[in-house]
């Protein structure tokens, strides 16, 4: 799951300038990269103020940019390459509560291609799929906790449950902790679950318990559907 939420945010938020917005669908509109000097004619705007925005969607990771001879001519003589700008291949997707209905593709697909050359079903796929993406995540959340956590006393405080909070809030299950554990606000695979609830609430479970897992967390992952919240459930794990 993407966590850059701010990023997301800010990239969408440079397109509430009205030419910004402008000059970025004409150049998603045409065929082939465009330079300053066409997006100020076709805007009927100073070339200035065109470099300047068509600069600060680059920068947003909206646009990017190559390089380019118009004239055809090569070799001395034939002048400096035109800087041109067109779509990126970034992606960016912001829903309020937060989903991740791309997470749920991948991990559906993957399964899919699982469960045609091994011999197991499709939901066996989906669950061993999710398990080992929250696994990921728990592994990958250790590794930035060592490189940005250098205090002992930090490191103690992450053991009791920081860390696994922060990487629930990050994916967008809004935990909300408890006497008894903690309850997920939020299910960022909703519509999904709604439609199609065994299966996708049984993958949320297994990607949860596959984070708790990576974790070393004293809690477990159990399923408690309740009305506003994520089928999911984390409470004190029964072990010992």
């Amino acid at each position: 799951m993407d966590t850059s939420w701010d990023a997301s945010v800010q990239a969408v938020a440079v397109l509430e300038e009205p030419t910004r917005r402008r000059l970025y669908e004409y150049v998603v509109a045409r065929p082939g990269p465009v330079s300053r000097d066409d997006a100020a004619a076709a805007l009927g705007i100073p070339r200035t103020t065109a470099a300047f925005h068509l600069d600060r969607l680059t920068d947003e990771g909206l646009l990017d940019t190559c390089y380019e001879r118009r004239s055809g001519r090569t070799g001395p003589g034939a002048g400096r390459p035109a800087k041109l700008y067109h779509r990126s291949d970034r992606e960016i997707e912001i829903t309020l509560p937060e989903r991740q209905y791309a997470v749920a593709g991948q991990l559906l697909a993957a399964a899919i291609q699982d469960a045609e050359t091994a011999d197991i079903t499709p939901r066996e796929a989906v669950n061993r799929r999710a398990g080992q993406y929250g696994e990921t995540l728990g592994r990958a959340a250790r590794e930035r906790d060592r490189d940005d956590v250098s205090d002992l006393a930090d490191r103690e405080a992450e053991a009791d449950g920081e860390l696994l909070v922060r990487v629930l809030e990050a994916h967008g299950f809004e935990p909300r902790t408890e006497a008894d554990g903690i309850a997920l606000a939020n299910c960022p695979f909703r519509r999904l679950a709604k439609e199609h609830p065994q299966l996708v609430c049984g993958m949320n479970l297994h990607l949860v318990a596959g984070l708790l897992s990576s974790l070393d967390s004293p809690l477990q992952a159990e399923l408690a559907p309740t009305p506003g919240h994520c089928c999911v459930r984390l409470v004190k794990s029964q072990r010992g």
